[in-house]
Protein backbone atom coordinates (compact mmCIF):
# COMPACT_ATOMS: atom_id res chain seq x y z
CA UNK A 1 0.00 0.00 0.00
CA UNK A 2 0.87 2.93 -0.47
CA UNK A 3 1.41 5.84 2.57
CA UNK A 4 2.30 9.15 2.58
CA UNK A 5 5.96 8.91 4.18
CA UNK A 6 6.34 9.56 8.02
CA UNK A 7 8.42 12.80 9.02
CA UNK A 8 11.10 12.91 11.14
CA UNK A 9 15.12 13.82 11.31
CA UNK A 10 18.02 11.96 12.88
CA UNK A 11 19.66 13.10 16.07
CA UNK A 12 23.30 11.83 17.00
CA UNK A 13 22.46 10.01 20.74
CA UNK A 14 26.21 11.74 21.42
CA UNK A 15 26.13 14.96 20.07
CA UNK A 16 22.62 15.97 19.76
CA UNK A 17 23.76 17.24 16.40
CA UNK A 18 20.28 17.28 14.32
CA UNK A 19 20.16 16.04 10.59
CA UNK A 20 18.29 14.78 7.61
CA UNK A 21 17.90 10.92 6.60
CA UNK A 22 19.86 10.01 3.28
CA UNK A 23 17.36 6.98 2.91
CA UNK A 24 19.36 4.59 4.91
CA UNK A 25 21.54 6.48 7.32
CA UNK A 26 23.05 4.59 9.80
CA UNK A 27 24.96 6.89 11.61
CA UNK A 28 25.98 10.47 12.37
CA UNK A 29 28.23 11.42 9.15
CA UNK A 30 30.08 14.01 11.73
CA UNK A 31 30.09 11.84 15.09
CA UNK A 32 34.04 10.75 15.40
CA UNK A 33 32.57 8.56 18.65
CA UNK A 34 30.44 4.88 18.71
CA UNK A 35 27.04 6.48 18.89
CA UNK A 36 23.25 5.45 18.14
CA UNK A 37 20.84 7.76 16.02
CA UNK A 38 17.41 8.29 16.85
CA UNK A 39 14.57 9.55 14.72
CA UNK A 40 12.66 12.54 15.76
CA UNK A 41 9.44 12.57 14.28
CA UNK A 42 7.04 15.69 13.41
CA UNK A 43 4.02 14.34 14.94
CA UNK A 44 4.49 14.71 18.61
CA UNK A 45 1.58 13.17 20.15
CA UNK A 46 0.93 9.44 19.94
CA UNK A 47 -2.39 8.64 18.11
CA UNK A 48 -2.74 5.50 16.55
CA UNK A 49 -4.15 5.20 13.07
CA UNK A 50 -7.43 4.11 12.81
CA UNK A 51 -6.76 4.08 8.92
CA UNK A 52 -4.09 1.32 9.16
CA UNK A 53 -3.73 -2.15 10.14
CA UNK A 54 -1.60 -4.51 11.79
CA UNK A 55 1.78 -2.40 13.14
CA UNK A 56 1.03 0.38 11.04
CA UNK A 57 -1.65 1.92 13.57
CA UNK A 58 1.77 3.39 14.77
CA UNK A 59 3.01 4.46 11.59
CA UNK A 60 3.61 8.25 12.73
CA UNK A 61 6.44 6.70 15.26
CA UNK A 62 7.66 4.64 12.26
CA UNK A 63 10.05 5.37 9.58
CA UNK A 64 8.87 4.39 6.62
CA UNK A 65 7.28 5.31 3.42
CA UNK A 66 5.09 2.49 2.87
CA UNK A 67 2.97 -0.54 4.21
CA UNK A 68 3.71 -4.43 3.89
CA UNK A 69 1.03 -7.19 3.68
CA UNK A 70 0.20 -9.04 6.74
CA UNK A 71 1.74 -7.55 9.39
CA UNK A 72 0.08 -7.37 13.21
CA UNK A 73 0.80 -5.45 16.38
CA UNK A 74 2.21 -6.64 19.83
CA UNK A 75 -1.19 -7.52 22.08
CA UNK A 76 -1.06 -6.26 25.56
CA UNK A 77 -3.91 -7.25 28.11
CA UNK A 78 -4.31 -7.13 31.70
CA UNK A 79 -2.59 -10.26 33.44
CA UNK A 80 -4.61 -12.34 35.89
CA UNK A 81 -3.30 -16.00 36.07
CA UNK A 82 0.66 -14.79 36.73
CA UNK A 83 -0.10 -11.52 38.35
CA UNK A 84 -2.31 -13.59 40.80
CA UNK A 85 0.76 -15.77 41.41
CA UNK A 86 3.15 -13.32 41.92
CA UNK A 87 1.43 -11.16 44.07
CA UNK A 88 1.13 -8.25 41.60
CA UNK A 89 -1.79 -6.04 41.13
CA UNK A 90 -1.36 -3.83 37.54
CA UNK A 91 1.08 -6.44 35.56
CA UNK A 92 0.57 -6.30 31.96
CA UNK A 93 1.70 -8.52 29.51
CA UNK A 94 2.86 -7.93 26.10
CA UNK A 95 2.78 -10.60 23.85
CA UNK A 96 4.11 -10.55 20.40
CA UNK A 97 3.63 -14.35 19.06
CA UNK A 98 0.67 -16.84 18.08
CA UNK A 99 -2.27 -16.99 20.17
CA UNK A 100 -5.09 -16.41 18.13
CA UNK A 101 -7.50 -16.09 21.15
CA UNK A 102 -5.96 -12.83 22.24
CA UNK A 103 -5.52 -11.40 19.39
CA UNK A 104 -1.92 -12.40 18.78
CA UNK A 105 -1.13 -13.59 14.86
CA UNK A 106 2.41 -13.34 14.91
CA UNK A 107 3.02 -15.95 12.36
CA UNK A 108 6.44 -16.54 12.98
CA UNK A 109 5.64 -16.55 16.75
CA UNK A 110 8.58 -13.69 17.52
CA UNK A 111 8.51 -9.89 18.20
CA UNK A 112 11.13 -9.67 15.24
CA UNK A 113 8.35 -9.45 13.14
CA UNK A 114 8.08 -5.94 14.09
CA UNK A 115 11.61 -5.45 13.10
CA UNK A 116 10.65 -6.63 9.77
CA UNK A 117 7.97 -4.68 8.72
CA UNK A 118 9.13 -1.55 9.80
CA UNK A 119 13.06 -1.82 8.35
CA UNK A 120 11.30 -3.50 5.39
CA UNK A 121 8.71 -0.22 4.51
CA UNK A 122 11.59 1.65 5.30
CA UNK A 123 13.41 0.57 2.07
CA UNK A 124 12.83 2.87 -1.26
CA UNK A 125 10.95 0.40 -3.24
CA UNK A 126 13.34 1.42 -6.21
CA UNK A 127 16.72 0.83 -4.30
CA UNK A 128 17.38 -2.48 -6.15
CA UNK A 129 19.90 -3.40 -3.71
CA UNK A 130 20.00 -6.64 -1.74
CA UNK A 131 18.91 -6.61 1.60
CA UNK A 132 21.41 -8.32 4.14
CA UNK A 133 20.29 -9.96 7.69
CA UNK A 134 22.15 -11.27 9.90
CA UNK A 135 20.96 -13.74 12.81
CA UNK A 136 21.01 -16.56 15.10
CA UNK A 137 17.13 -17.81 14.60
CA UNK A 138 13.91 -15.61 15.25
CA UNK A 139 15.39 -12.48 13.22
CA UNK A 140 15.58 -14.95 10.25
CA UNK A 141 12.53 -16.49 10.54
CA UNK A 142 10.54 -13.04 10.11
CA UNK A 143 12.81 -11.12 7.63
CA UNK A 144 12.38 -14.22 5.47
CA UNK A 145 8.70 -14.65 5.76
CA UNK A 146 8.01 -10.67 5.57
CA UNK A 147 10.14 -10.37 2.30
CA UNK A 148 8.29 -13.91 0.69
CA UNK A 149 4.63 -12.32 1.10
CA UNK A 150 5.90 -9.08 -0.24
CA UNK A 151 8.70 -10.06 -2.60
CA UNK A 152 11.66 -8.51 -1.32
CA UNK A 153 14.92 -10.00 -2.29
CA UNK A 154 17.24 -10.91 0.86
CA UNK A 155 20.10 -12.65 1.92
CA UNK A 156 19.44 -14.29 5.50
CA UNK A 157 23.02 -15.19 7.13
CA UNK A 158 22.69 -17.22 10.07
CA UNK A 159 24.61 -20.24 11.83
CA UNK A 160 23.51 -24.26 10.24
CA UNK A 161 23.42 -25.09 13.99
CA UNK A 162 20.35 -22.99 14.17
CA UNK A 163 18.57 -23.98 11.24
CA UNK A 164 16.07 -25.34 13.26
CA UNK A 165 14.37 -22.40 14.22
CA UNK A 166 13.83 -21.68 10.19
CA UNK A 167 10.26 -23.20 10.33
CA UNK A 168 7.10 -22.29 8.08
CA UNK A 169 3.87 -22.68 7.12
CA UNK A 170 4.64 -23.62 3.33
CA UNK A 171 7.93 -22.62 1.12
CA UNK A 172 9.43 -19.58 0.85
CA UNK A 173 9.55 -17.40 -1.97
CA UNK A 174 12.71 -17.62 -4.38
CA UNK A 175 13.62 -14.20 -3.33
CA UNK A 176 14.85 -15.58 -0.19
CA UNK A 177 18.39 -16.58 0.09
CA UNK A 178 19.54 -18.31 2.91
CA UNK A 179 23.35 -18.80 3.92
CA UNK A 180 24.48 -20.48 6.53
CA UNK A 181 27.82 -20.24 8.59
CA UNK A 182 28.94 -23.82 9.13
CA UNK A 183 28.36 -26.16 12.16
CA UNK A 184 30.12 -24.48 15.12
CA UNK A 185 29.44 -21.53 14.77
CA UNK A 186 27.63 -18.68 16.34
CA UNK A 187 25.94 -15.50 15.56
CA UNK A 188 28.93 -13.35 15.63
CA UNK A 189 30.29 -15.60 12.41
CA UNK A 190 27.18 -15.55 10.56
CA UNK A 191 27.68 -11.14 11.15
CA UNK A 192 31.16 -11.66 9.24
CA UNK A 193 29.67 -13.40 6.98
CA UNK A 194 27.07 -10.53 6.18
CA UNK A 195 29.76 -7.76 6.69
CA UNK A 196 32.35 -9.86 4.16
CA UNK A 197 29.18 -9.80 1.48
CA UNK A 198 28.25 -6.33 2.10
CA UNK A 199 31.38 -5.41 0.72
CA UNK A 200 29.75 -5.36 -3.09
CA UNK A 201 27.56 -2.65 -3.48
CA UNK A 202 24.96 -4.73 -4.63
CA UNK A 203 24.47 -5.76 -1.51
CA UNK A 204 23.66 -3.35 1.85
CA UNK A 205 23.41 -4.62 4.96
CA UNK A 206 20.27 -4.41 7.41
CA UNK A 207 22.30 -2.25 9.83
CA UNK A 208 21.07 -4.28 13.32
CA UNK A 209 20.54 -1.64 16.58
CA UNK A 210 21.99 1.16 14.50
CA UNK A 211 18.85 1.07 11.97
CA UNK A 212 16.09 3.46 13.65
CA UNK A 213 13.45 1.77 11.31
CA UNK A 214 14.27 -1.55 13.91
CA UNK A 215 14.23 -0.21 17.26
CA UNK A 216 11.14 1.59 16.38
CA UNK A 217 9.62 -1.20 14.76
CA UNK A 218 10.31 -3.32 18.17
CA UNK A 219 9.62 -0.31 20.52
CA UNK A 220 5.55 -0.06 19.03
CA UNK A 221 5.42 -3.48 21.50
CA UNK A 222 5.45 0.26 24.12
CA UNK A 223 3.37 1.71 22.63
CA UNK A 224 0.98 -1.10 22.58
CA UNK A 225 1.28 -1.52 26.61
CA UNK A 226 0.49 1.82 27.29
CA UNK A 227 -2.21 2.19 24.76
CA UNK A 228 -4.07 -0.51 26.96
CA UNK A 229 -2.90 0.84 30.29
CA UNK A 230 -3.11 4.40 29.43
CA UNK A 231 -0.01 5.78 31.10
CA UNK A 232 3.85 5.02 30.85
CA UNK A 233 4.43 1.72 33.02
CA UNK A 234 6.90 1.83 36.44
CA UNK A 235 8.54 -0.73 35.49
CA UNK A 236 9.87 -3.06 32.26
CA UNK A 237 10.74 -6.31 31.85
CA UNK A 238 12.38 -7.97 29.13
CA UNK A 239 15.25 -10.44 28.44
CA UNK A 240 18.39 -8.99 25.86
CA UNK A 241 20.82 -10.92 23.32
CA UNK A 242 21.74 -7.52 22.03
CA UNK A 243 19.52 -5.28 24.26
CA UNK A 244 18.33 -3.36 21.46
CA UNK A 245 14.62 -3.93 21.95
CA UNK A 246 15.06 -2.43 25.85
CA UNK A 247 17.05 0.84 23.83
CA UNK A 248 14.08 0.92 21.71
CA UNK A 249 11.38 0.83 24.70
CA UNK A 250 13.20 3.64 26.77
CA UNK A 251 13.25 6.26 22.91
CA UNK A 252 9.62 5.51 23.13
CA UNK A 253 8.64 5.49 26.74
CA UNK A 254 11.03 8.92 26.25
CA UNK A 255 8.75 10.21 23.57
CA UNK A 256 5.33 9.42 25.38
CA UNK A 257 6.21 11.51 28.17
CA UNK A 258 6.86 13.99 25.63
CA UNK A 259 3.51 13.70 24.37
CA UNK A 260 2.51 15.21 28.21
CA UNK A 261 -0.77 13.01 28.05
CA UNK A 262 0.86 9.80 29.86
CA UNK A 263 2.76 11.01 32.90
CA UNK A 264 6.23 11.40 33.49
CA UNK A 265 8.74 8.76 32.11
CA UNK A 266 9.67 7.05 35.68
CA UNK A 267 10.03 3.70 33.45
CA UNK A 268 12.81 1.61 35.13
CA UNK A 269 13.90 -0.75 32.72
CA UNK A 270 15.20 -3.87 33.93
CA UNK A 271 16.78 -6.86 31.55
CA UNK A 272 17.77 -10.42 31.83
CA UNK A 273 19.97 -12.52 29.85
CA UNK A 274 20.82 -16.77 30.31
CA UNK A 275 23.36 -17.62 32.38
CA UNK A 276 26.42 -18.72 31.33
CA UNK A 277 25.76 -15.58 28.62
CA UNK A 278 26.22 -12.88 31.16
CA UNK A 279 28.12 -10.40 28.96
CA UNK A 280 26.08 -8.00 29.73
CA UNK A 281 25.62 -8.50 33.13
CA UNK A 282 29.20 -8.65 34.05
CA UNK A 283 30.10 -5.23 32.66
CA UNK A 284 26.53 -3.56 34.21
CA UNK A 285 27.26 -5.42 37.58
CA UNK A 286 30.42 -4.20 37.14
CA UNK A 287 29.30 -0.44 36.62
CA UNK A 288 31.39 -0.53 33.48
CA UNK A 289 30.24 0.74 30.49
CA UNK A 290 33.23 -1.85 28.21
CA UNK A 291 32.14 -5.11 27.89
CA UNK A 292 34.63 -7.96 29.41
CA UNK A 293 36.48 -9.40 26.66
CA UNK A 294 35.92 -13.30 25.39
CA UNK A 295 37.32 -15.15 22.97
CA UNK A 296 34.89 -16.95 19.61
CA UNK A 297 36.06 -20.15 21.41
CA UNK A 298 34.42 -18.99 24.77
CA UNK A 299 31.30 -17.44 23.31
CA UNK A 300 30.49 -20.02 21.30
CA UNK A 301 30.81 -22.66 24.15
CA UNK A 302 29.06 -20.37 26.16
CA UNK A 303 26.00 -19.87 23.71
CA UNK A 304 25.96 -23.90 23.01
CA UNK A 305 24.71 -24.09 26.69
CA UNK A 306 21.87 -21.68 26.84
CA UNK A 307 18.04 -22.82 25.78
CA UNK A 308 17.51 -19.19 24.91
CA UNK A 309 19.76 -19.62 21.78
CA UNK A 310 19.02 -16.07 20.29
CA UNK A 311 20.30 -14.01 23.84
CA UNK A 312 23.46 -15.02 22.75
CA UNK A 313 25.02 -11.67 20.85
CA UNK A 314 29.00 -11.31 21.57
CA UNK A 315 28.97 -7.58 20.29
CA UNK A 316 25.86 -6.08 21.07
CA UNK A 317 25.35 -2.52 21.81
CA UNK A 318 25.79 -1.80 25.43
CA UNK A 319 28.73 0.55 25.20
CA UNK A 320 28.14 2.95 22.19
CA UNK A 321 25.97 7.01 23.21
CA UNK A 322 22.72 5.83 23.19
CA UNK A 323 23.11 2.24 23.72
CA UNK A 324 21.93 -0.16 26.90
CA UNK A 325 24.28 1.23 29.31
CA UNK A 326 23.08 4.51 28.63
CA UNK A 327 19.66 3.24 28.60
CA UNK A 328 19.95 1.61 32.24
CA UNK A 329 21.53 4.34 33.88
CA UNK A 330 18.98 6.98 32.55
CA UNK A 331 16.01 4.67 33.63
CA UNK A 332 17.51 3.66 37.00
CA UNK A 333 17.59 0.22 35.69
CA UNK A 334 18.89 -3.27 36.56
CA UNK A 335 20.14 -6.64 35.00
CA UNK A 336 19.23 -10.05 35.95
CA UNK A 337 20.41 -13.71 34.99
CA UNK A 338 18.16 -16.80 34.73
CA UNK A 339 19.58 -20.25 34.49
CA UNK A 340 18.15 -22.58 32.19
CA UNK A 341 16.27 -24.44 35.12
CA UNK A 342 14.77 -21.08 35.54
CA UNK A 343 13.36 -20.98 32.03
CA UNK A 344 12.29 -24.43 31.77
CA UNK A 345 10.22 -23.62 35.64
CA UNK A 346 9.01 -20.52 33.68
CA UNK A 347 7.68 -22.09 31.01
CA UNK A 348 5.74 -24.56 32.90
CA UNK A 349 4.05 -22.03 35.40
CA UNK A 350 3.58 -19.26 32.48
CA UNK A 351 1.14 -22.08 30.67
CA UNK A 352 -0.41 -23.30 33.42
CA UNK A 353 -1.61 -19.37 34.23
CA UNK A 354 -1.65 -17.41 30.80
CA UNK A 355 -2.92 -20.74 28.96
CA UNK A 356 -0.04 -20.33 26.01
CA UNK A 357 3.63 -21.12 25.31
CA UNK A 358 6.42 -19.15 25.44
CA UNK A 359 9.45 -18.89 24.21
CA UNK A 360 12.57 -19.70 26.03
CA UNK A 361 13.65 -16.29 25.72
CA UNK A 362 10.55 -14.63 27.19
CA UNK A 363 10.68 -16.83 30.11
CA UNK A 364 13.83 -15.50 31.13
CA UNK A 365 11.70 -11.91 30.91
CA UNK A 366 9.38 -13.68 33.40
CA UNK A 367 11.93 -15.26 35.46
CA UNK A 368 13.60 -11.91 35.78
CA UNK A 369 10.23 -10.32 37.15
CA UNK A 370 9.98 -12.97 39.10
CA UNK A 371 13.18 -12.47 41.56
CA UNK A 372 12.41 -8.69 41.36
CA UNK A 373 9.21 -9.23 42.93
CA UNK A 374 10.99 -11.48 45.40
CA UNK A 375 13.58 -8.78 46.22
CA UNK A 376 10.84 -5.70 46.04
CA UNK A 377 12.46 -4.46 43.79
CA UNK A 378 9.23 -3.82 42.61
CA UNK A 379 6.04 -3.08 44.49
CA UNK A 380 2.73 -5.05 44.26
CA UNK A 381 0.86 -2.11 43.40
CA UNK A 382 3.04 -0.84 40.45
CA UNK A 383 2.18 -0.60 36.61
CA UNK A 384 4.24 -3.14 35.32
CA UNK A 385 5.19 -4.11 31.32
CA UNK A 386 6.35 -7.91 30.76
CA UNK A 387 7.75 -7.90 27.39
CA UNK A 388 7.08 -11.31 26.08
CA UNK A 389 8.56 -11.40 23.34
CA UNK A 390 7.98 -14.79 21.63
CA UNK A 391 5.56 -17.55 21.65
CA UNK A 392 2.83 -19.55 20.51
CA UNK A 393 5.11 -21.93 18.39
CA UNK A 394 2.84 -25.60 19.21
CA UNK A 395 -0.34 -23.87 18.63
CA UNK A 396 1.76 -22.53 15.12
CA UNK A 397 3.04 -25.48 14.41
CA UNK A 398 0.14 -27.81 14.89
CA UNK A 399 -0.88 -26.87 11.57
CA UNK A 400 2.19 -28.22 10.05
CA UNK A 401 5.45 -26.39 8.86
CA UNK A 402 8.31 -27.06 6.20
CA UNK A 403 11.90 -26.70 7.14
CA UNK A 404 14.11 -23.68 4.73
CA UNK A 405 17.51 -25.43 3.81
CA UNK A 406 20.53 -23.42 3.24
CA UNK A 407 21.06 -22.23 -0.12
CA UNK A 408 24.90 -22.03 0.29
CA UNK A 409 26.95 -23.09 3.49
CA UNK A 410 29.57 -20.69 3.52
CA UNK A 411 32.74 -20.24 6.13
CA UNK A 412 33.06 -16.81 7.34
CA UNK A 413 37.19 -16.88 7.13
CA UNK A 414 36.80 -17.27 3.13
CA UNK A 415 37.78 -14.19 1.32
CA UNK A 416 34.88 -11.47 0.65
CA UNK A 417 35.06 -11.95 -2.88
CA UNK A 418 34.68 -15.80 -2.70
CA UNK A 419 31.63 -15.07 -0.36
CA UNK A 420 30.19 -12.54 -3.02
CA UNK A 421 30.65 -14.40 -5.89
CA UNK A 422 28.83 -17.53 -4.36
CA UNK A 423 26.20 -15.57 -3.05
CA UNK A 424 25.52 -13.39 -6.31
CA UNK A 425 24.95 -16.41 -8.50
CA UNK A 426 22.08 -17.12 -6.34
CA UNK A 427 19.98 -14.22 -7.98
Amino acid sequence: MNLKPTKYSLVCCATGHRFEDAGWTLGDPQCDCPSLIQADYEEKQFVPREDLDGIYRYADWLPISRTLKHSCAPVTYKSKGLASFLGLENLYITFSGWNPRIGAKMRTCSFKETEAYSVLARMNPDDKRILIVQSAGNTARAFAQVCSDNRIPIVICVPQDNLHDLWFRKPLHKCVKLVAAPHGCDYYDAIALGEKLATDPRFVLEGGAKNVARRDGMGTTVLSCVEKMGRIPDAYFQAVGSGTGAIAAWENACRLEADGRFGKNGMRVYVAQNTPFSLMYDAWKADSRVLPEITPEEGRCKSERILATVLSNRKPPYSLAGGLYDVLKASNGDFFLASNNDIIYWMMQFRNREGYDLLPAACVAVAALAQAVKDGTVKKDEYIMLNCTGGGVLGAKSRGYVLKEPDLVLSPDLPAEEIVKAVSELF
